[in-house]
């Protein structure tokens, strides 16, 4: 038995592709123009990691930590060690 759903704008799509988590793509940075780091809000304490272009200092946000579960995730997906930290 298949399912459709059939959006507001008139695509049909299945119960399943609908409600599945999407794959966030993997970023790939280069350690001699980028470096990691975290950014964490001093009036909420929401942390996002990233990368931090050296030249231009644009931020491009790969993963919201909210905890020593996800650091540590970030940390394994890019081989890095100690991650500085901004506020």
């Amino acid at each position: 038995m298949i399912v459709l759903y059939i959006s507001k704008v008139g695509f049909i799509v299945s119960i399943k592709e609908f409600f599945s988590k999407r794959k966030q793509p993997v970023i790939t940075y280069n350690p001699e123009t980028h470096y990691p780091v975290i950014r964490s809000s001093i009036c909420t304490g929401e942390q996002v990691a990233g990368f931090k272009c050296k030249e231009t200092g644009r931020f491009t946000e790969v993963m919201l930590i909210k905890g020593e579960k996800d650091l540590n995730n970030f940390k394994s997906m890019y081989n890095l060690g100690d991650v500085k930290k901004e506020y």
